[in-house]
Formats: structure tokens, C-alpha cells, sequence
């Protein structure tokens, strides 16, 4: 994997890039459908190539080792064969996971013991065993198994665990370099900066893994319930650190305003579930603002969703046809609102992009954050 800086923002630190895999090249900043099982829910891939317009989607590590098995995966020739997908893929270590599953699991040294939410079987993530599931994935783009603290956190178990960190990153990088690929195309391993919210940790951590030298770089541990100040407060202060030349992937953010102000603090990549998740629960992101399209206001606007923003579903379906899908709960409902969503997010994020290159950034973004946020 290799990456070009195209152009920095004169008057933020946003840039714009292109990270080029064996699977295609993802023009930055990117936000990144999660497609947690092997799917982005509701949506299929004709529609995350033609209508949204993703460059990479998301799999998840976890989830993926549990159903369908490494032993299908493996047999179907890797994620991309079995799901159809032939652009690039990221997938995640399972570190979020185990963090989510505090009730069974155990952090240990040698990796973490957990029971599976499906049956209750019991199971070991290693550094060395996480780097081979997802050898066996087969995504262009893998993550170190990290520990997520969570918020608010004592400092103390943050610096402990922040130290196992990075020994299980080191574990990592040996079984990851002395490894190859299984289907015949290269993948990148990206460390991970953690540290909570404690600024002296985060340095650290962005120092230890900008001296790794990796291709790329993730950001995580934020985003789980620190106040959005906090955020962009770590941010800035990690993206100053890691290397001008790699990209940067802040993990699992967020909403549109956190990724207009992530991006000015010179983040590459995003990805988050809110798009398809708030989709599920009729609340649609558009160019204007935010709608809940259960809401009786719109019960006799045939308008478009979105005719500013383009795309099939947002142009030809009203919004008083989507609320009744809602209300009769019909399936369809949440699938054309996912991917309206996700229309939305991609096109944010290329709107980014130009301005980037127009120079012209920091005065859009500020006025676009106010805008997509604003409530219809």
C-alpha cells in the first residue's frame, strides 16, 4: 500500500490524498462503510458501487472468526470472493469487541479470553492468532489487536494498558511480517494510538507508533462517550505526531459535524455504524439538515429526500412515501434510508475533497457543520 499527499488546506490542516491497494486506489479524506459481517446492513453492493459510491467498506474481525468461520472464508477465496466485493477492505482487530463484551472476557497478557455472544463458546485472541484470521479474511487493510480503554478511565489502567498495547503491537508486527497473504495480493497492517484521554499517554503512544513505520496509521479509543471537545482535542494532538506522509484512520467516528472538524485536524479516513444504524431508526442526514422522517410533518411532502444530493433512492423516492414505510413497517423503509445515508456521508466527504484542493476548506467546513447538523 503506498499513499499521495495531493494537496493541504492553507488554512487547516486537512488534506487530500490517495491511498492506492492492490484492490484500487480510495481518494482521502474517505469515510468507510462498516460492514460488520460481511454486509453493510440492508444494502447491497450494486448499491455501494453505483448509488453511494464507496471506495472501501468496512469487515469485522470478530464477528467474521465467529459466522461464517475461517474455514468458509478460506474456501470462498478470502471476504472479497465470498461477499462480492472487489474494491478495497479494511477490517478491525476485534479489540472494540472485546472491549464491548466487559462481562466475559478476560484481558490477559497473552491475549484475551472471551465467550461468544452467539453460543457462549469460549475463545482466545492473541496478537499472533488476530494477525492470522485476518490473513484469512484476506483484507487489503488490517488493524493491530489493541486494548480500547474505555471512558472515563483511571490513569493508571489506561498507562498499563496503553504498555500492553504496544507489546501486543510489536507481537503483531514479527507474526505479521513473517507472514504472507493467502490470495495472491498484498495487505497493510496500521498500529493503533491509544492513551484515553490523558495527553502525555497519547503522545507516547503516537511517538511508539510513528517508530514502527508502518503504511498507515489508526487513532482509536475515542468516540466512546467523551465529550466531542476531548476528541478533537486528542486528535490534533496525535496528528501533529504521526507521519505527514501515511494516512490517518480515527476510528469509529462519528457524526458529520466530527467529521467536517477531524478532517481539519488532518484525519484521512473515517468510519462509523451512525449512518446505517441511525438509518434503521428513521433518522435521515441530508444536505439541509437532519430529519426524522417519522415525524408528521412530513406525511404530505412528496418532494425528494434529498434532491440535492443525487443518487437514486434520494431523488426518486418522497419523503412522505419513506414515512409510510416507517409507520407500516415494511423493510424496505430502512433500506432506502441506509443508503441514503451512506449517499450522504460519501458526498460529504468528496465535497471535503474539493474544497481541500481548492483551497477553500476552513470557510466551507464552518458553515457546512451548522448546516448538516441543523434539525428540519
Amino acid at each position: 500500500m503506498t499513499f499521495d499527499l495531493i494537496a493541504n488546506d492553507p488554512h487547516s490542516k486537512a488534506r487530500a490524498g490517495v491511498v492506492h491497494t492492490d484492490h484500487g486506489a480510495i481518494e482521502t479524506p474517505i469515510f468507510m462503510p462498516v460492514g460488520t459481517a460481511g454486509t453493510v446492513k440492508a444494502v447491497q453492493q450494486r448499491d455501494l458501487k453505483d448509488d453511494i459510491q464507496a471506495q472501501i467498506i468496512l469487515g469485522n474481525t470478530y464477528h467474521l472468526y465467529l459466522r461464517p468461520g475461517l474455514e468458509v472464508l478460506s474456501k470462498a477465496g478470502g471476504l472479497h470472493k465470498f461477499n462480492g466485493w472487489d474494491r478495497p477492505i479494511l477490517t478491525d482487530s476485534g479489540g472494540y469487541q472485546v472491549y464491548s463484551l466487559s462481562g466475559t472476557r478476560k484481558i490477559k497478557e497473552e491475549g484475551v479470553k472471551f465467550r461468544s455472544h452467539i453460543d457462549g463458546s469460549q475463545h482466545l485472541f492473541s496478537p499472533e492468532g488476530v494477525m492470522d484470521i485476518q490473513r484469512t479474511i484476506g483484507a487489503d487493510i488490517i488493524m493491530a489487536f489493541d486494548e480500547c480503554t474505555p471512558w472515563p478511565c483511571e490513569y493508571d489502567y489506561a498507562a498499563r494498558s496503553l504498555d500492553m498495547t504496544h507489546r501486543w503491537l510489536q507481537r503483531c508486527i514479527q507474526r505479521f511480517d513473517s507472514t504472507e497473504g493467502h490470495y495472491g495480493y498484498s495487505q497493510t497492517l496500521f498500529p493503533i494510538v491509544q492513551g484515553s484521554t490523558f495527553k502525555d499517554l497519547r503522545v507516547k503512544s503516537a511517538e511508539f507508533i510513528a517508530e514502527q513505520g508502518r503504511e498507515g496509521n489508526a487513532i482509536g479509543g475515542l468516540s466512546v462517550g467523551e465529550p466531542a471537545e476531548l476528541m478533537y482535542e486528542m486528535t490534533e494532538l496525535v496528528c501533529d505526531i504521526l507521519p505527514q506522509d501515511k494516512p490517518r484512520y480515527l476510528m469509529g467516528v462519528g457524526t458529520p459535524a466530527n467529521i467536517l472538524e477531524n478532517i481539519a485536524l488532518g484525519v484521512d479516513m473515517f468510519d462509523c455504524v451512525m449512518p446505517t444504524r441511525n438509518a434503521r431508526n428513521g433518522m435521515l442526514f441530508t444536505t439541509q439538515g437532519i430529519m426524522n422522517i417519522a415525524n408528521k410533518k412530513w406525511a404530505d411532502d412528496f418532494t425528494p429526500i434529498d434532491e440535492e444530493l443525487g443518487g437514486y433512492v434520494s431523488t426518486f423516492y418522497s419523503r412522505s412515501y419513506v414515512r409510510h414505510l416507517f409507520h407500516s413497517k415494511e423493510m424496505l423503509g430502512p433500506q432506502i434510508a441506509s443508503i441514503h445515508n451512506l449517499t450522504f456521508y460519501l458526498w460529504l466527504v468528496k465535497q471535503a475533497r474539493q474544497q481541500i484542493l481548492a483551497g477553500t476548506f476552513r470557510e466551507w467546513k464552518d458553515r457546512m457543520v451548522k448546516q448538516v447538523m441543523t434539525r428540519l
